[in-house]
């Protein structure tokens, strides 16, 4: 029986092993695809790219000079996912091609059984490094399997499909779209985007990276470790600013400059400006957006009513007839997918136990659950990169691994309800009176019982001090 087994081999499950083997604990990981590299690997879409600074999106403890761009592509990021792998002697430690399909919590044997469809595994330890972009949605459209042309996810871009002189139909205006349509529009014969609700877009300050630069990363890491604390405190900022009314106005000015700079039609100004607060839903960054939905080729249509054969059919009934159609409708955010396959000491999967609104200590532990961490886990969403997130709660998952190999006796440790419940009481009510509850605000950050799952109140600082101390009065043993 191995120390830990780890699920996934995105940034969560490769920085998970990494920490283990420093710390001289036994681990695997299992992956149930032919590639490391999680949501880099997935995303494939036309100018699919990180919305967080290159320098930043990266490991404090690995950095990369060669980043060619100030926001790296998704060719790049998963390439620096594979020379981080292959500097640790990761590689060996995937099990690729293991998918997990339960894991079941032995309490007579106090460990994990982990089963996968090329057999089972057994861990004292098990730390879910699956992440909340993995399941996509597709929106449930009246007619939808009526349509005969083709058609896709944008997380799961079909290559083999020609877009050449095609009547393209996109749903959805959110993160993915705002990256591929400028990337497409050039090459299909007409294009509709389907906007249900209009996002927030402010300009991408992207620029290449000269290779100068990257020699003086390389030799000097002390310069990218200064900018990336430059960084921590410009995202700590924005952060802690998006709930004062006074900078969401300033920042909301610059993304109405953003819209007039790309579209001169005023109708099409005012079909393009949300009608919620900046920051109740995840905000956007392109330089491209608006120039392209002026382009003549190209018709922002209110949100899809319903579609009949080849013709997608508008809220306000304007009609389109697509050759195909791509769904940029991202992903369950709100709900980790992997709870659907976790069985702790009540029998119950954890997602049944959640009943839709995920609930986590620190949104890394869970009550039902011994011996197991959750990585990117609920209400951990905070406007920052996502390695703050991972490297916080890694420290966090260590000193709890390490506590019980220290400490005599001890075979399992789980959270109190109590503590949990008051935790997550008290996120919820920091939450009301936060920006992502402001003016009616709906998004995919509020679960289906209307619970806000998924974001983090409180400033980044503030996350550092809770998951930097590891209290095992919190605990039963």
């Amino acid at each position: 029986m191995q120390d830990v087994v780890i699920i996934g081999s995105g940034f969560s499950g490769l920085g998970a092993a990494i920490k283990l083997q420093k710390n001289g604990y036994t681990y695997s990981i299992l992956e149930k695809s032919n590639e490391l590299g999680g949501v880099w690997r997935e995303n494939i879409y036309p100018g699919c790219a990180c919305d967080i600074p290159a320098i930043f999106y990266s490991y404090s403890f690995s950095p990369n000079s060669d980043w060619s761009r100030f926001f790296a592509k998704q060719d790049e990021i998963k390439e620096y996912a594979y020379k981080t792998a292959k500097k640790f002697n990761l590689i060996k430690k995937i099990k690729f091609n293991h998918e997990l399909l339960r894991a079941n919590w032995d309490e007579e044997k106090k460990c994990w059984e982990l089963i996968t469809n090329q057999g089972t595994y057994f861990s004292k330890f098990v730390i879910f490094g699956t992440g909340p972009m993995h399941e996509v949605v597709t929106p449930n459209i009246l007619g939808r399997d009526t349509f005969k042309g083709e058609c896709f996810h944008s997380a799961e871009w079909d290559e083999s499909i020609d877009l050449t002189n095609k009547k393209v139909a996109v749903i959805g205006t959110g993160a993915s779209a705002i990256q591929f349509v400028p990337e497409i529009y050039s090459t299909v014969k007409e294009l509709a985007v389907f906007q249900r609700t209009a996002p927030w877009v402010i300009p991408k300050v992207d620029f290449k990276i000269k290779t100068v630069w990257q020699k003086l990363f390389k030799y000097f890491p002390i310069i990218q470790k200064v900018i990336r604390l430059l960084l921590s405190y410009y995202f700590n900022k924005l952060n802690n600013n998006l709930n004062d009314l006074k900078s969401r106005q300033k920042l909301q000015a610059i993304a109405i400059k953003n819209i007039k700079r790309g579209v001169k039609d005023i109708n099409l100004q005012q079909k393009l400006i949300p009608n919620y607060d900046i920051g109740c839903k995840r905000i956007l960054q392109s330089n491209k957006w608006y120039r392209t939905l002026s382009q003549k080729n190209v018709t922002v249509c209110d949100g899809v009513d319903k579609i009949e054969n080849n013709k997608i059919i508008a809220k306000d009934g304007t009609e389109f007839l697509a050759d195909v159609v791509i769904y940029a409708t991202g992903f369950k955010v709100a709900n980790p997918p992997v709870a659907k396959l976790i069985y702790g000491t009540t029998g119950k999967s954890l997602n049944d136990e959640w009943n839709g609104s995920p609930k986590a200590y620190l949104g890394t532990m869970l009550p039902t659950c011994p011996n197991a961490f959750l990585m990117l886990g609920p209400n951990l969403y905070a406007f920052t990169s996502a390695f703050t997130m991972i490297e916080l709660q890694l420290k966090y998952i260590i000193k709890a691994i390490n506590y019980m190999k220290t400490t005599k006796n001890i075979k399992s440790i789980v959270v109190k309800n109590d503590v949990t419940s008051d935790y997550n009481n008290n996120i919820q009510d920091v939450l009301a009176t936060t920006v992502w509850r402001s003016n009616g605000c709906s998004s995919y950050f509020i679960d289906k019982n209307g619970n806000n799952s998924t974001n983090w109140p409180h400033s980044i600082k503030y996350m550092r001090n809770e998951l930097s101390n590891f209290r095992i009065e919190d605990y039963k043993i």
